[in-house]
């Protein structure tokens, strides 16, 4: 997507589509120098006509039939004036992509009014730049070039923007540079989770960390096998994967500011990857277990936060760990009944095979919380089907210990356009998950199952500063149900790690 500054005066400039906001009215009006009296008269009484008012992220196109100099008028409500804030711009964004999506036109043209009421305008332009290139992904490394092609003809690749006195041109490039940067590192962790198991196996995933990383990132990757692993005492993530071909694979990828002081904060984010999850010796039915590649989306979250840092060069010490396995069936594959051994020594009844996310999560959480020792932990996992029950596709299961981390996850998320939602950490529901046998089981059967797989988790924290992120349910989108979603995995969390590194 290129984005370019119109400096042509105002009524000459031709492009496929020229796109107007109108805000939220019972009497719409059509404020433009590009749009004749004549354009203005009958797109007016359409609207009319339809009962169109402008609320925020509805679209028309009209086409022109040869009365000026761009091929369509693109409609686009921008809500009620009053509530207007800057993130509004990335549905606008989103939903001009959206709109133009199946009539082959490749250039776009965007009004001044669309930015008029920004009070910050970077930021206006990073969301509307955000949206726009949400909107526009599409995963196409399975499809013949053919069906590339043809994808290719039906998408916007040039967006025309105004600039001038009023829309400084260096305060908008730099709030477009900061929107790809936080969309092609979303983009990153959506073609991760999409792409099937048999190509994003643990040496694949090993295989991305270590090209997000080298000299000039400021980023170092570390990666362990199954030696390396037992030695650290990471026997449950190995008891997940020994069912597997594939080897597990330990990754602690670390990314250092130029100048780190005593004062320099430093933040870990852990990733759940089981690239494949049959479940194990529980097997999954047959309609849980054909998207399961999606089981990886937690760690592929983390990398995509990796792709972004060197760009935007924080002031944090950020860590990324994930441990990547497969939950696979076979002569080798752990059992429900046995009890395995976690990093800290915390020693684990199974009493289901496919509640293994959590147990590779044990060893990583123990890992960071006792080897690096940092300021804060966030870990992101699809964890349980009962947080989609409790809250649906689009919102996050947020818990965990402290408060301010809570607070910050929930303003980045609103900044985002993410939803996350706190649960409570309950504290009689620990005697669920308490063992006979062992120091903890990894079930606590199926009431409250969000809240019992995070206690669960809080167990391997060792009272760090920490916050579980359950995103099974907006990980991936059966349905386009959000503008900047498109089918398939959506990159959540991604921009609202970025928003709170970033602050």
């Amino acid at each position: 997507m290129r984005f370019t500054f119109n400096n042509e005066p105002k009524g000459s400039f031709s492009s496929d589509v020229y796109a107007l906001g109108v805000w939220h009215s019972d009497k719409i009006s059509l404020e433009s120098t590009e749009i004749s009296n004549e354009i203005k008269t009958a797109v007016l009484q359409d609207l009319k006509r339809r009962s169109w008012t402008g609320k925020e992220g509805e679209t028309l196109l009209f086409p022109i039939l040869g009365l000026a100099k761009y091929k369509y008028l693109l409609i686009v409500g921008l809500g009620e004036k009053r509530n207007f804030k800057e993130i509004n711009l990335r549905t606008v964004g989103a939903k001009l992509i959206k709109a133009t999506s199946s009539h082959q036109l490749k250039t776009l043209s965007v009004d001044y009014n669309v930015f008029s009421s920004a009070k910050d305008l970077a930021a206006s332009l990073q969301f509307f730049t955000e949206g726009v290139l949400l909107a526009s992904y599409q995963f196409t490394a399975f499809k013949k070039h053919t069906a590339k092609d043809e994808l290719k003809k039906k998408t916007i690749d040039q967006i025309f923007l105004p600039s001038g006195s009023i829309l400084d041109k260096k305060t908008m490039e730099k709030g477009i540079e900061l929107g790809n940067i936080y969309a092609e590192a979303t983009c990153l962790a959506r073609d991760m989770v999409n792409t099937p198991s048999m190509q994003m196996h643990p040496d694949q995933m090993v295989k991305i960390a270590q090209d997000l990383s080298g000299r000039g990132t400021s980023i170092t990757c570390k990666v362990r096998g199954r030696d390396e692993m037992a030695k650290l005492g990471m026997h449950a993530s190995l008891a997940v994967g020994q069912g597997s071909v594939h080897e597990p694979k330990f990754v602690h990828l670390i990314y250092k500011p130029k100048k780190v002081t005593k004062n320099t904060k430093k933040i870990v984010l852990v990733g759940k990857a089981v690239t494949f999850d049959s479940g194990g010796l529980n097997l999954k039915p047959d309609n849980g277990i054909t998207d399961m590649k999606i089981d990886m989306a937690g760690a592929a979250t983390v990398l995509g936060v990796f792709k972004a840092l060197p760009h935007i060069k924080p002031n944090t010490e950020v860590h990324g760990l994930f441990i990547a396995v497969e939950n696979m069936p076979g002569g080798n594959a752990y059992r429900p009944g046995d009890v395995i051994s976690a990093m800290d020594g915390t020693t684990i009844e199974v009493e289901n095979t496919d509640a293994e996310g959590r147990i590779t999560l044990a060893d990583a959480l123990a890992y960071a919380s006792l080897k690096i020792k940092p300021d804060q932990i966030i870990d992101l996992a699809t964890l349980t089907g009962a947080v989609i029950i409790a809250l649906g596709s689009e919102i996050t299961g947020m818990l965990g210990n402290d408060v301010n981390l809570k607070k910050a996850l929930f303003t980045s998320a609103k900044k985002s356009g993410e939803y996350v939602w706190e649960l409570p950490m309950h504290p009689a529901y620990k005697e669920t998950i308490k063992s006979k046998i062992a120091d903890i089981k990894n079930v606590g059967g199926r009431p409250a199952g969000v809240i019992t797989a995070a206690q669960f988790l809080e167990r391997f924290t060792h009272k760090v500063p920490w916050v579980h992120l359950d995103i099974a349910g907006p990980c991936y989108a059966e349905k386009e149900s959000r503008p900047e979603w498109t089918i398939g995995g959506t990159g959540w969390g991604v921009r609202t790690l970025l928003y709170l590194i970033n602050q």
